[in-house]
């Protein structure tokens, strides 16, 4: 399986670096050809141009400057997320390449005069997500209700192949968190990415 992993942390020695490498080594030991796409380290531009908007939503969006993601978003056959929450969302690098590159035409496309738009990435068989949260998990969970889990499962995940499937790893409270619960949830991590 082609795997697209979408990595967005700019430490080279974070929690979310070391979260990365596991997903990235236990899916290349699973056999899987990956496309580690780190949007820090490939310096991707998260600003969407007055020209972007304007194309958005028309039959001829314009992708320029994003030509080569969109092309490695088409060939995969699964996409992983992984990057920390940050006030309550994805950071802004991780966000600006839903805008530029989840485009209509690409992700989606919009019916003429209006109405839901429709599912346009139905190459990808897999969405999943890892993550790290600062706030406890009761605050994300029975307070918030995971609002990154819902953009990302309950919104982007939607226009990806019928029968999807999803998971969604988090680490919460990670700043309090001991080294031992920290290597558990890798351990985790790997064991999912080792049945991918």
């Amino acid at each position: 399986m082609r795997v697209l992993v979408v990595y967005a942390h700019p430490l080279a020695d974070s929690f979310a670096a070391a979260l990365h490498e596991t997903i990235v080594a236990a899916l290349r030991r699973g056999g899987h050809e990956v496309d580690d796409c780190d949007l820090y380290a490939e310096g991707f531009d998260p600003v969407l141009t007055a020209a972007e908007r304007r194309a958005y939503n028309t039959a001829s969006p314009d992708l320029t400057g994003v030509e080569g993601h969109v092309a490695r978003l088409k060939a995969a056959d699964a996409i992983v997320v992984c990057f920390p929450t940050w006030w309550y969302g994805m950071p802004a690098i991780l966000k600006g390449y839903f805008d530029r590159v989840w485009s209509n035409e690409v992700a989606f496309t919009l019916p003429e005069g209006g109405g839901a738009i429709r599912r346009a990435l139905t190459n990808i068989t897999r969405f999943w997500v890892v993550t790290s949260y600062g706030s406890p998990w009761w605050l994300m969970t029975l307070v918030l209700w995971h609002p990154v889990r819902a953009v990302l499962l309950g919104g982007l995940a939607r226009l990806c192949g019928r029968g999807v499937k999803t998971r969604f790893l988090a680490l919460s409270n990670i700043d309090g968190a001991t080294p031992a619960r920290c290597a558990a949830f890798l351990a985790k991590v790997d064991r999912a990415f080792t049945r991918f």
